[in-house]
């Protein structure tokens, strides 16, 4: 039977004090998408709302040279129209290799303090199964604990979107918080690339947690999960 990996994306469609739209970032699950069905790893996808999970306009637009993003948001709509509601999946991790967050505006806005995502997150994490997100998926790693009661990101290396790149696309000003700054303070060993939008792929505990820093990264995060399990 084919390994599966339980994907989350947000249901937050707008950053109201911008007027923007928002949601999950395309490359962001594109390129991790391709790289597990590859492997013939089966994709499920979640949302805290069910149904359609707001793809982000943006992120089509920035993605344009990229064909294979492209593709998928042509070829793919069911993945993110059609996802099944995150609460159904308390107590399922058995069912699954690893879980997966991409990223994206939305998730600092809803997954961030989602009581069935931290659930979910803490269960997967008790079972000893890998946990991942890119970009601002991270966030949602935030209020998770591990079974010694301390933030699951406490004392490992891991990274996100940075405050130079929030800066650079000109919306810290519109965000509840940095995501950059939050981390470090629940005790993560923040870490960056070199230079804004490089890429940065962080793995620890042998696979148990990998975090990705933008969108460069998605592909990275996508192959560092394939290798943590095993497929």
């Amino acid at each position: 039977m084919a390994p599966k990996v339980l994907v989350v994306l947000t249901s937050h469609g707008r950053i109201e004090a911008a007027n923007k739209p928002t949601g999950w970032f395309l490359p962001e699950l594109s390129h991790p998408y391709d790289v597990l069905t590859k492997a013939g790893v089966e994709v499920v996808t979640a949302s805290p709302k069910g149904g359609v999970a707001p793809l982000d306009p943006w992120s089509v637009e920035m993605s344009k040279e990229d064909a294979g993003a492209q593709a998928f948001a042509k070829d793919k709509k069911a993945i993110w129209e059609k996802t099944e509601t995150l609460s159904s999946f308390k107590g399922r991790a058995d069912e699954f290799a690893a879980l997966f967050y991409p990223g994206g505006h939305g998730p600092m806005f809803d997954l961030v303090d989602d009581a069935d995502s931290i659930a979910v997150i803490e269960e997967f994490a008790s079972k000893g199964k890998p946990v991942s997100a890119v970009c601002h998926g991270p966030v949602v790693f935030l209020n998770a604990k591990g079974s010694d009661g301390k933030s699951l990101l406490s004392g490992k290396d891991v990274t996100g979107f940075s405050n130079a790149e929030e800066d650079a696309v000109d919306l810290s000003k519109y965000m509840p918080f940095m995501l950059e700054d939050r981390m470090k303070a629940v005790g993560g060993n923040y870490k960056k690339a070199d230079q804004p939008w490089g890429e940065m792929v962080l793995v620890q505990d042998g696979g148990k947690l990998i975090t990705g820093q933008n969108p460069a990264s998605a592909k990275a995060v996508g192959e560092a999960i394939l290798k943590a399990i095993g497929a």
